[in-house]
């Protein structure tokens, strides 16, 4: 496909569903990785704009896990971290609009926070936009109904029940020249708390995999079909190809 200009509409759910909130025992308003690892002075992302955001085509992408800020307790796998990285770039590449699609290795973006590693790691790859793959998990304190957290879209309100863990995995896509979000598609899942006295190391384990797993499915999912319609908008606009 021949350089163009895409404009990307984001579907109202992808800017309004939540992702992430982060391990229990801070306070009942949080932030996701995703915000802590691109704000991490504390800023506030700018508000999302209404302006139809355009990328220049064909799509030259990077993909990269945000790194834990939570400590190796909260880390995935290694192997789970990439499995879903592959996944991704199998359906990304299956677009006519991506001309390339690269896994970014994790020392890339652990090399610093915020969007200087971004904008590096696209210089040395030749990439025009950064995927930029997340991963929390949240229950809400006992004390309250609901939790506060930050979001790339602005403060959300997280309901559940106390014995209820929520799983989150985000993918967000950014313009790296503008620094724009260009689209984000959430995946979430909700599991049944462990009694305390079943909840080992192993337990938690186990039971953060499963949420992970749910959570990237749904995600999954709902990437192919925003990438479906941003491919139909493609072909039904002439002024876009």
């Amino acid at each position: 496909m021949k350089a163009t200009r895409l404009a990307v509409f984001t579907l109202p759910f992808l800017t309004t569903a939540c992702t992430g909130t982060l391990a229990e025992g801070r306070g009942d308003s949080v932030s996701s990785s995703l915000v802590e690892y691109l704000y991490p002075a504390g800023e506030k992302p700018p508000s999302p704009s209404r302006k139809i955001p355009r990328l220049p085509l064909p799509l030259r992408i990077g993909i990269a896990f945000v790194p834990s800020p939570h400590g190796p307790s909260q880390d995935l796998s290694e192997a789970e971290r990439f499995k879903l990285l592959y996944d991704l770039k199998a359906i990304f590449a299956n677009q006519e609009f991506v001309e390339e699609v690269a896994v970014i290795p994790e020392p890339y973006l652990k090399a610093g926070t915020g969007f200087a590693p971004l904008a590096s790691t696209a210089d040395t790859y030749g990439l025009n936009a950064m995927a930029l793959v997340s991963y929390d998990e949240a229950s809400i304190p006992a004390a309250s109904s609901s939790l506060r957290y930050r979001t790339i879209v602005g403060v959300q309100t997280l309901t559940g029940d106390a014995n209820e863990v929520q799983n989150f995995v985000d993918t967000a896509v950014f313009d790296v020249a503008t620094q724009r979000l260009l689209f984000r598609v959430p995946g979430i899942s909700s599991m049944a708390r462990q009694p305390a006295t079943a909840d080992t190391d192993a337990d938690a384990q186990a039971s953060r995999r499963r949420g992970f797993a749910l959570a990237a499915a749904d995600m999954t999912v709902n990437l192919d079909k925003e990438l479906d319609a941003i491919e139909k908008r493609i072909r039904a606009d002439s002024s876009l190809r």
